[in-house]
């Protein structure tokens, strides 16, 4: 169900919302780790070949089929060809994931920037302290309720009062954080016991050089993947998210430039990340300070703080301010996608399907939280990670569904509708697409044997190979 009116008032808005659903937890706190992990500049390298590539080809997909279906991502593939239907399904499926556990991380996110507007921090940065709060009963359930209803609020106003205007007022907020910050980090400098001193400028360059040393054909896999895998959850495709806003472009605007702006936000969002992130912790903490996951945001990011003396608690103020930002655009992206299919699905109009989608929210996000406590396992997986309750979701969601969904969507678009028909919806009001040759390329031979490669290897099955 399609509410009258819903959609962008024009390009900008449709620019910004996009990227704010691009930019988001992952660009700020995976990306800097991926790059420390897989090599530095070389993961660099490999990230942003497959913007160039992989990305164009996936975001502008997404977003014709949203424009010209004017259907979200349920009903849209339908609308293509009603035998693969199916995709729609799978693709319902990832935001569905993804929402039982991102308000959770919006949650701690929260909790963190309020700890240190009442307080100097120190307590944050002690060893332990994030430990015992997620596995605390009832402090991350109430924070991440805070962060949820806000969620909730942004989508319940719809797309032009509310997402539009909200990603209007945000996003430059956001990138003008991220950019004070990233300066900041390169003035750093840490003077160890034994005398030796570290910089921030040090800590860059680490950061951007490639490191080869020990690279085998297993290994550029392992790369390829964390790079395929930051740049599903980065640009926000295969998982419906495009081919709902894409639905709510006006026909009058330009696809391809609208495309450049969205890959150009993102790319330089995630270098800025790691550019602010990465030179801070190397003075501090050495490349130990490298850790996965939250441990870099809530763990040794805390610890980088203390150390800043009296400039630290104004610092931390600003970085999870700007993480509460990055978190909220992305998480009203996957909520706007849910309760949008919810609209097509059920023909009801959007406060009773964002308040069927809240308490669905609600109810999934409780039980993430309580994975860390009542309900705590652990689980080997595929990739060869071990992971509970929220490990779960995200491999399920990131590792698993999007390179198949892309796989799919590739021999459908590539070789059962044609690249043809993306091509001329982007070329709709007569504007040149350029990269249409890359394109049909790429849809057609080189984007299926890559995400069938990147399934395999999320399976474990190249383990058996290589």
């Amino acid at each position: 169900m399609k509410e009258k009116g819903s959609s962008f008032s024009g390009s900008i808005g449709f620019v910004l919302a996009a990227a704010g659903s691009a930019v988001g937890v992952g660009n700020i706190w995976r990306f800097p780790y991926l790059c420390a992990k897989d090599g530095g500049g070389l993961f660099l390298l490999v990230y942003l070949v497959l913007v160039l590539t992989f990305g164009f080809v996936l975001l502008t997909t997404d977003i014709a089929i949203g424009r010209k279906t004017k259907k979200n991502a349920l009903r849209a593939f339908e609308a293509l060809k009603p035998k693969w239907k199916f995709l729609g399904k799978l693709t319902f499926l990832v935001p569905a994931l993804i929402m039982t556990y991102y308000s959770v991380i919006g949650g701690w996110i929260t909790k963190y920037f309020l700890t240190y507007i009442i307080s100097d921090g120190k307590d944050a940065a002690a060893d332990g302290y994030f430990t015992s709060f997620i596995t605390s009963d009832i402090a991350p359930i109430v924070f991440m309720l805070i962060f949820l209803a806000l969620t909730a609020w942004v989508v319940y106003r719809g797309v032009e009062k509310g997402i539009e205007q909200f990603s209007k007022i945000i996003m430059p907020g956001l990138i003008l954080l991220i950019l004070i910050i990233a300066i900041f980090s390169l003035t750093l400098t840490h003077t160890d016991t034994d005398g030796s001193v570290r910089t921030g400028l040090q800590g860059l360059a680490f950061y951007v050089t490639p490191d080869f040393s020990g690279l085998t054909v297993k290994r550029f896999l392992e790369i390829l993947l964390d790079a395929m895998s930051q740049l599903f959850f980065s640009l926000s495709v295969s998982m419906g998210i495009m081919i709902t806003y894409g639905s709510y472009v006006k026909n009058e605007v330009n696809l391809n430039k609208a495309t450049n702006q969205i890959e150009i936000f993102d790319t330089g969002v995630a270098f800025l990340a790691g550019m602010m992130i990465i030179p801070a912790v190397f003075v501090f903490l050495g490349t130990d300070g490298m850790a996965s996951g939250p441990s870099l945001i809530f763990i040794s990011l805390p610890k980088v703080f203390n150390a800043m003396g009296f400039l630290g608690r104004p610092v931390a103020v600003a970085f999870f301010l700007m993480m509460g930002f990055a978190a909220l655009t992305s998480c009203v992206s996957v909520m706007e996608t849910l309760v949008a299919n919810c609209m097509e699905l059920y023909h009801k109009p959007r406060k009773k399907m964002c308040g069927a989608v809240g308490i669905y929210s609600l109810i999934t996000a409780i039980l993430i939280c309580l994975g860390y406590n009542k309900l705590y396992f652990e689980l080997s997986l595929p990739n060869g990670s071990v992971g509970q309750l929220l490990d779960v979701m995200d491999y399920i969601s990131n590792s698993f569904l999007m390179p198949f969904i892309s796989l799919l969507t590739s021999i459908l678009i590539g070789w059962v509708i044609g690249p043809d028909w993306i091509v001329g919806e982007v070329e709709r009001n007569g504007e040149h697409f350029k990269r249409a040759g890359l394109y049909r390329f790429m849809i057609r031979y080189v984007v299926p044997v890559v995400m069938l490669i990147l399934f395999l290897v999320s399976t474990g099955f190249t383990d058996l190979v290589f």
